[in-house]
């Protein structure tokens, strides 16, 4: 952190000269805690201003003062970048900023402040008949700002891409304070350096984001969803080849479930009835969004008896309604609660080729049970090689039993990651949970690349330190 230093009243006394006193907010709990209760804050001043020009004031005297800023959204990142323990910095709440600016449906646009919640955002694009597509289990209190800080990916990004995908165009305070006016609308702006895609997936790292362009599609006609066994990851994947030869980009979510979910989600009690009488060791769901002339039931009907037929699957489950539909989406969107109920060693948010995956969990497997009777909850958005591969103890054990083993662990499941090309943080970020993973397994060109970026948008380092990097070298 360097000579960062903290908030005290000096700062909170020019401050309060400068804004209104609806901007102050009381320091509460939520504002020092994250999901998992890996890290908490000591402290800091709690500011909500409700324009961006406020930012730019509060930005301003903070690069001048030397004190840190932390963005805050929704609270809802898994990996830190929201809390920061050791110092008392202004924690920056977007929660005031929260208008849906315009909407342009002929466009397929629609600019949202960056305090706007998803699942407004969504609602707002479904008011004006179309869809915002970005789809996550924390969508009733995430933040679009953070959303596209950690470039959230989601249950449809095989179909719809990542977050930043989903934008073109940002508004941000820059760490000098300075403005960067950019909600362009454009499909195209070949006109340099890309800030756009930089902020997104910065964390908050290179200033804060304020609002966004952000692109819409036409609604689906239909809509489809399945689960359907599989008989391991290679059929998964067989299955999924099959599934995009008959309907391309009508599908919009293909996720892979592990046995081990549907256990975990009888012994935590959530999820809802169970559509197998006993757990399948492998399962697919798939989401189909689908044209008005094309029935979706009767598609996934003929792709389960074709996959039938190949040896891929012998059971399934086909949505018949709204209802059912949303029965089974609440399966895989549970099995994070269920997970946190049994208590995890360890958690891994990571990609892989898709040619890789059924190799990479056999090897994983193999290479943990070597270390002890580990449980496995492998899980994620097969479709787009994202995998939430998540250690466990034994049963009757807790995570606590197993904390001199957690880095051995990771040493395991990145190391394996790493041999197969793929990425240790494919949707989560860094923040505060992995900067040593990052400068262990980062491309080393890359890395002085970012590093340059950094200093030189932020040479005092008060945009979140601490998170991508853990110190300012």
């Amino acid at each position: 952190m360097g000579d960062l230093k903290s908030v005290d009243d000096g700062f909170e006394k020019r401050l309060r000269t400068a804004l209104p006193d609806q901007v102050f907010r009381p320091l509460t709990p939520a504002y020092q805690e994250e999901p998992r209760g890996l890290f908490y804050g000591v402290g800091g001043l709690v500011l909500a201003p409700s324009t961006t020009d406020q930012v730019s004031k509060i930005i301003q005297e903070c690069a001048t003062s030397r004190v840190p800023v932390v963005p805050y959204g929704g609270g809802t990142g898994l990996v830190g970048g929201q809390v920061m323990p050791g110092a008392a910095p202004v924690i920056l709440s977007l929660e005031r900023m929260t208008q849906i600016r315009a909407i342009h449906p002929s466009e397929n646009v629609l600019v949202a402040e960056a305090g706007a919640v998803l699942a407004d955002i969504q609602a707002a694009a479904d008011g004006a008949d179309r869809l915002f597509p970005l789809s996550l289990a924390s969508e009733g209190s995430c933040r679009i700002g953070g959303c596209l800080s950690a470039n959230a990916g989601g249950v449809n990004v095989l179909r719809y891409g990542v977050a930043r995908d989903l934008c073109l165009g940002i508004e941000a305070v820059l760490p000098d304070g300075s403005i960067h006016h950019g909600l362009k609308r454009l499909r195209k702006d070949n006109t340099g350096f890309d800030l756009r895609g930089l902020l997104c997936g910065a964390e908050g790292t290179l200033g804060v984001i304020t609002a966004a362009s952000l692109r819409l599609f036409p609604k689906p006609a239909q809509h489809g969803t399945a689960l359907l066994t599989v008989r391991d990851p290679s059929a998964a994947l067989d299955l999924l080849a099959m599934a995009q030869s008959r309907l391309g980009q009508g599908i919009s979510a293909f996720e892979l479930i592990k046995g081990t979910g549907f256990d975990f989600l009888a012994t935590a009690e959530l999820g809802g009835p169970q559509p197998f009488a006993s757990h399948p060791d492998w399962s697919v769901l798939i989401g189909l969004g689908l044209g008005p002339t094309q029935d979706p039931e009767e598609e996934l009907a003929l792709l389960f008896a074709e996959a039938e037929r190949a040896g891929l699957s012998d059971d399934g489950v086909i949505a018949q309604s709204g209802v059912q539909r949303a029965a089974l989406w609440k399966l895989r969107e549970e099995i994070p609660l269920a997970n946190r109920a049994i208590g995890a060693i360890s958690s891994h948010d990571i990609s892989l080729p898709l040619s890789a995956i059924s190799d990479f969990l056999r090897e994983a497997d193999s290479a943990l049970a070597r270390l002890g009777p580990f449980r496995v909850n492998a899980f994620g958005h097969l479709g787009d090689g994202n995998l939430h591969y998540n250690v466990f103890p034994p049963e009757g054990q807790v995570a606590s039993d197993f904390a001199d083993m957690r880095q051995r662990v990771r040493d395991v499941v990145y190391g394996l990651v790493q041999q197969f090309e793929g990425s240790f943080s494919a949707e989560h970020g860094i923040g505060r949970l992995k900067p040593h993973e990052l400068q262990r397994y980062g491309d080393p060109a890359r890395l002085v690349a970012m590093r340059r970026i950094k200093d030189a948008l932020d040479p005092v380092g008060i945009m979140n330190p601490g998170v991508i990097f853990s110190t300012k070298k």
